[in-house]
């Protein structure tokens, strides 16, 4: 199985309160992930890599949204 960038996920009523939402968890992810010290690990576990002094994402292989009815 190859590694997901940042595996988290957010929703909102709107796409732009979905994006401002998801934006919000991926700061505070991070920010948790330094203050315990173990934001390295997740990134390199993640499939990031350290080059130039900075952080560089594995590449996307692709992207796919999926939705389903479920009867209440």
């Amino acid at each position: 199985m190859s590694p997901m960038p940042l595996d988290v996920m957010n929703s909102g009523k709107t796409p732009d309160e979905a994006q401002k939402a998801l934006d919000e968890t991926v700061h505070l992810f991070l920010a948790t992930a330094a203050d315990m010290g173990t934001l390295k690990e997740i990134l390199q576990d993640s499939g990031y890599e350290f080059t130039g002094g900075k952080w560089i994402s594995p590449p996307w292989v692709s992207i796919e949204r999926h939705s389903t009815l479920v009867g209440v």
